[in-house]
């Protein structure tokens, strides 16, 4: 049975968020966020939406219509780069990296919890967010709309609830892989993989591969 997150309205903003909503979001000490592009080729698939929570369940969904609509300056890149919000993301290479390509944001600090449910879950190999909602929240999330059309003028309630609840659930999960590493010893660990991120992120979009190979 697939159980939906509690949730409030979400709130759709054109280009930037408003400068009321930037500074909520500002008061914050984590927020949880993620993009919708489309594809998984960066340097082709451009942006499309990024989603930001908070710990109220407040909601902004930032959509930028075509590839002439990103902005040199913004308020979602200034709150990327707030030293005193963490940013926490699940898989937050290919977040990171996107908001990097496209909005030329330096996003930092971060909160992976991909990477921290590799660090500490270390009894399976199944680290996507949906096993990671089915264990730590037992919910089951509904990744239907993973794969659809995000640059659409009319975005689908279903694909409007996907993306609101992929947000929704990473701040209940952020508490609970936070104890885990707490408990196993590994948040030191956990943080330097953080700091590292952002290197990968240039190597990633400057088209290098393998390079602490052999």
């Amino acid at each position: 049975m697939t159980a939906m997150v509690a949730h409030r309205k979400v709130e759709l903003f054109e280009g930037d968020l408003p400068d009321e909503r930037f500074s909520h979001y500002m008061k914050k000490t984590v927020i949880a966020v993620d993009t919708e592009t489309r594809g998984l080729n960066i340097s082709r698939d451009r942006l499309c939406l990024v989603q930001i929570c908070d710990d109220e369940g407040i909601v902004s969904f930032v959509r930028y219509k075509d590839k002439n609509s990103f902005p040199k300056e913004s308020n979602v890149k200034k709150l990327m780069e707030a030293d005193s919000v963490v940013k926490l993301f699940h898989y937050a290479r290919f977040d990171v990296s996107v908001m990097k390509q496209y909005l030329g944001a330096q996003t930092r600090p971060i909160f992976c919890t991909k990477i921290a449910s590799k660090l500490v879950r270390t009894y399976t190999d199944r680290h996507s967010l949906k096993d990671l909602v089915a264990e730590l929240l037992q919910i089951e999330l509904d990744k239907t709309n993973q794969s659809s059309d995000w640059a659409r003028s009319d975005l689908s309630e279903s694909q409007m609830e996907y993306a609101a609840n992929d947000v929704r659930v990473l701040l209940p999960i952020y508490d609970k892989i936070l104890a885990m590493l707490k408990r196993e010893e590994r948040e030191d660990l956990a943080q330097r993989c953080f700091e590292a991120v952002q290197v990968v992120c240039d190597l990633d979009l400057k088209g290098f591969v393998h390079v602490f190979e052999h």
